[in-house]
């Protein structure tokens, strides 16, 4: 049996660099199959591009995934997949089964779009309205989302097209509202995961990848351990006593308290962290108070977020920000009431399954292509599936040669999420090939 390096006691980064640079058998081995899987990626090539085009011209915001949802499960059943609609309310569950016996690995692409306007000129620019939290908004993948559904429908043909000599199982997890529902739902990972999406039968890993605006094409990133943040919301409410703006002593000021407050909130980083064992990000990106000038109002409304690289630290980052927001507040005369929702958890990737995962990016990418990423502040609930498996997340390229990657304002990338956002269709070739050789070798080690 071929088994997963154990690299436990070494650290994340020496564990990730010992795999990836050490030159081991596997990264040097081209296995059987190696040559059917770069002609069935090859063939394949033009239909992904279609399909990213088809899906971005019409985004879906999350939970109305219902046009994407059917583009792919139409696909899928056509290639021999048994697909299960209604997962997580508009998600899918597709099953492969190997013509051999061995173990059950799944995949996972997001689908919804962002409520973001589309400022990129290409002909297949999105135009779509939707509504999002009440109102009416325009509709852009935004995130690259369009470009994850395109490579898994690309990797799921791929594999098909080899079935009767693989042997397990794959599952394919189709996935709504990364980005949230906006209304308060809960996170599609979650949804699908409550629905029974990582059962019967249970992966024993699970793959996923993200489109980035920093790496170029041909270029992909990865490390063990945390790789992106856990995100919570913060709510703050400081409540004073309203009294003329001209005579602040006649009662107690929410707003100069809240600004005290958001001040006090960044020594928690600076001061009271230990930033060397996670970073940390406390954010304020919202103050509502009052509606005059000459007013000073009873209440000032605060909301932002939390962001940790690690579980035990996220928990004390929530009790700081109480105890900080609340002694502020009490030591000007105020009163301060903190709200914390927890968001998506530290997105982890196991660390043994990490050191053999890029060892077989290495072959699909080539081992100057494949480097160790920075810890990302940004949050994922692929995190929510990596609980329930051993779970391995990875960043691909798609920025064009002659862009600096994520250095927009000096003639480089514009980011995720932004309404310029692009992607480099020459990029999406290696994201199937990528997934495709780490399901091919994840489920031929075991033989």
């Amino acid at each position: 049996m071929r088994s997963i390096p154990s690299v436990r006691g070494l650290s994340p980064a020496i564990a990730l660099a010992a795999v990836l640079w050490s030159g081991g058998a596997m990264a040097d081995q081209q296995g059987p199959l190696d040559a059917r899987i770069d002609a069935a990626v090859n063939a394949v090539e033009a239909k992904v591009i279609a399909w990213r085009r088809d899906i971005h011209q019409n985004p879906e915001l999350g939970y109305q995934e219902v046009r994407t949802a059917k583009l792919v499960a139409d696909h899928l059943t056509a290639l021999g997949y048994e697909v299960k609609t209604g997962v997580g309310r508009t998600g899918l569950v597709a099953l492969l089964r190997g013509g051999k016996p061995g173990p059950v690995v799944a995949l996972r692409a997001d689908m919804d779009a962002l409520p973001v306007k589309e400022e990129v000129d290409v002909p297949f620019a999105s135009k779509v309205l939707a509504t999002w939290r009440g109102q009416q908004v325009p509709v852009m993948h935004a995130c690259g989302h369009d470009a994850h559904v395109a490579i898994l429908m690309g990797v799921a043909e791929v594999l098909a097209s080899m079935r009767a000599d693989l042997p397990g199982t794959i599952k394919l997890l189709f996935q709504p509202a990364e980005e949230g529902s906006g209304d308060g739902s809960p996170g599609g990972a979650t949804s699908m995961v409550r629905d029974g999406a990582m059962q019967d039968p249970k992966p024993e890993a699970v793959f996923g990848l993200h489109v980035s605006s920093g790496l170029r094409v041909g270029e992909i990133a990865l490390r063990p351990a945390g790789l992106m943040a856990s995100s919570d919301s913060l709510r703050i409410e400081i409540k004073g006593s309203q009294t003329h703006g001209a005579m602040p002593w006649g009662g107690v000021d929410p707003i100069v308290v809240s600004a005290q407050v958001v001040l006090a909130l960044q020594t928690i980083a600076s001061r009271q962290i230990d930033v060397t064992r996670s970073p940390v990000v406390v954010t304020v990106g919202s103050i509502h108070g009052g509606n005059r000038g000459n007013i000073i109002p009873d209440t000032v409304v605060m909301e932002g977020t939390i962001r940790a690289h690690d579980e035990d630290v996220r928990n004390r980052l929530h009790e700081k920000i109480k105890a900080v927001t609340e002694g502020t507040a009490h030591a000007a005369g105020a009163e301060a009431k903190v709200t914390i929702n927890r968001g998506y958890p530290v997105t982890v990737n196991d660390p043994p399954l990490t050191a053999w995962a890029g060892a077989s990016l290495r072959r699909a990418a080539g081992a100057e292509r494949v480097q160790e990423s920075r810890p990302v502040m940004a949050s994922e609930d692929f995190s929510v599936l990596a609980r329930e498996a051993p779970g391995v997340f990875f960043f691909l390229g798609i920025t064009p040669a002659d862009k600096r990657p994520g250095a927009l304002g000096m003639g480089g990338a514009a980011p995720n999420h932004s309404p310029r956002f692009f992607i480099d269709e020459a990029g999406l070739k290696l994201g199937v090939r990528a997934l495709s050789f780490l399901t091919v070798d994840y489920l031929g080690r075991a033989k």
